[in-house]
């Protein structure tokens, strides 16, 4: 089977963007299961429940999150809703709203996905090493051969430790959040495919999806910056995932990007 994983989508430039090419993008590269970080859809930043209808009315399977996930406090009904099929990191506080683990189902396979956010750089969350092992096992438990992890992290070598750590475990491991996509695709030992970074789905004229201009002044003057995403030409940064669906095992690794 062939899982279409689309990098961080920013703000309504990527939402339309994905409603525009998503389809086509599926028929041509044979997808039989999309998964799509939305946690920057809304405009601004974070994500509410109409950003996150529109990727799943344009093909998403499952919607993953990360450190923004939770700034729009409109979503947190949503994210208790288990019709949504939406997932925030597991290692996020217990109290926060939604799951981090999923299983949906194509034809009679069971397909397991997990969100786990790092450490540096980010909120004071558990470790996700241990929340890892966690998810991991309860999608096991329950006969999920095809396991796919988004790791939301800033820092590289934190992404590569749990692409090694969880190798030979789950089908594919893909790092989000920087919003670059990194040139390391890999099949690890034990059958895992593994990116650092998958990219993003938003304006190239940017900084990140973000006005370049704005991004300047945060970094210049040091205050607080209300983050616009510009009306110009978008791409969607992605990876092809070929997986066997009788052993879980990753065949390849594949990144694309559509302009």
């Amino acid at each position: 089977m062939n899982i279409l994983f689309i990098g961080d989508v920013v703000g309504d430039g990527g939402c339309a963007f994905i409603e525009k090419n998503l389809r086509a993008v599926k028929q041509h590269y044979a997808i039989d299961f999309t998964i799509i970080n939305a946690e920057n859809s809304a405009q601004g930043n974070g994500v509410i429940p109409r950003s996150a209808d529109r990727l799943l009315d344009s093909g998403a399977d499952v919607l993953t999150l990360g450190n923004h996930g939770l700034r729009r406090r409109e979503i947190y009904e949503y994210l208790d809703n288990e019709n949504n099929p939406i997932i925030r990191p597991a290692n996020w506080n217990r109290n926060a709203p939604g799951r981090g683990s999923i299983i949906l189902h194509k034809g009679a396979l069971k397909i397991g996905v997990i969100n786990l956010i790092g450490v540096f750089g980010m909120e004071n969350v558990d470790n996700p090493f241990y929340a890892a092992d966690a998810a991991v096992e309860a999608l096991q438990s329950e006969g999920c051969r095809v396991i796919v992890a988004d790791f939301h992290a800033e820092a590289t070598a934190e992404k590569r430790a749990m692409g090694f750590y969880l190798a030979g475990k789950i089908s594919a491991l893909v790092g989000t959040h920087t919003h670059v996509p990194t040139a390391d695709e890999q099949i690890l030992p034990g059958g895992t495919a593994y990116i650092t970074d998958v990219g993003m789905t938003g304006a190239m004229d940017s900084c990140l999806g973000i006005k370049k201009e704005l991004a300047i002044e945060k970094m210049k003057t040091m205050l607080p910056v209300r983050f616009e995403s510009p009306d110009s030409p978008c791409s969607l940064q992605a990876v092809v995932v070929e997986i066997d669906e009788t052993s879980g095992k990753a065949r390849k690794i594949e990144r694309i990007e559509v302009k």
